[in-house]
């Protein structure tokens, strides 16, 4: 009687498991209910991010054309505006580091999410160097004094260098919002003339003549040459960031510890 007894108990005290009519309404209740109303939140704040991100480079752009007509020209007076406007460049930069930052304290991005997050505070800071060496360009102008002695030649392969970084800058930002990686891997075919303009206008300079004034000038420009290699690289890099949201994975395009093969 005892044992009767205690398995009533035991069966009385079971939770009955819920019947098929049951479990049909809570799926029914869990595929009709509202997304976490944090999620979209987050897709919306993180789209932002990156449209700002790539209007940062719209900026870049606008310096490095200001940039490239005060070399043409010799302009020292547009130089210093591009060098007073760099704050428009360094208060982008501060934003998106901010909000990245933000972002990453208050949801927790994963996976695709993830990797879009880390590119970006990668590509603002490409941006901010980007800004930066069109500065070095304009400070270097004056250096030279009014009116310095100009060789033609070296404005020529500085023009032609400025055209071809432009386009690279560009090219990145269309890249990164397309996730075209194909079309970032091609910014090393144009970052490797921009290399070789850099070498030809250090050419040109060591044989500028003996004049101390185009000697000094000409010095000048190949450090306004190795300014504009570097927002080429940077470009580059921003391709890099490319691949790495669209695969996962983060590899350089090119080798730079590699040197150039000699010239015969």
């Amino acid at each position: 009687m005892r044992r009767e007894a205690a398995g009533r108990g035991r069966r009385g005290n079971r939770v009955a498991s819920p019947g098929p009519s049951t479990r049909a309404k809570r799926a029914k209740l869990s595929a009709t209910s509202p997304p976490h109303p944090a999620r979209p939140h987050f897709q919306d704040e993180l789209r932002e991010l990156e449209t700002r991100t790539l209007q940062g480079i719209d900026l870049v752009l606008e310096q490095l054309d200001r940039s490239r007509e005060a070399v043409a020209h010799q302009d020292v007076e547009l130089a210093s505006m591009v060098i007073a406007d760099d704050d428009r460049v360094d208060g982008r930069y501060l934003e998106i580091h901010q909000g990245v930052l933000s972002l990453l304290a208050r949801q927790s991005p994963v996976a695709g999410d993830l990797r879009i997050v880390a590119a970006l505070l990668h590509v603002i800071r490409n941006v901010e160097r980007m800004g930066d060496q069109c500065v070095n360009i304009c400070k270097l102008l004056p250096l030279s004094g009014n009116e310095p002695p100009t060789r033609p030649e070296i404005l020529a392969k500085l023009a032609r260098m400025g055209e071809v970084v432009r386009s690279e800058v560009s090219q990145s930002k269309r890249a990164f919002a397309d996730r075209d990686v194909e079309l970032a891997e091609d910014l090393v075919r144009q970052d490797g003339e921009v290399n070789q303009i850099q070498r030809d206008i250090f050419q040109l300079a060591v044989a500028a003549g003996d004049d101390i004034d185009t000697r000094e000038w000409a010095m000048c420009m190949t450090m306004v040459a190795r300014a504009l290699e570097r927002i080429g690289d940077n470009a580059v890099d921003i391709g890099e960031q490319t691949a790495f949201v669209v695969t996962g994975l983060f590899r350089e395009f090119s080798d730079s510890s590699h040197l150039p093969p000699a010239k015969s």
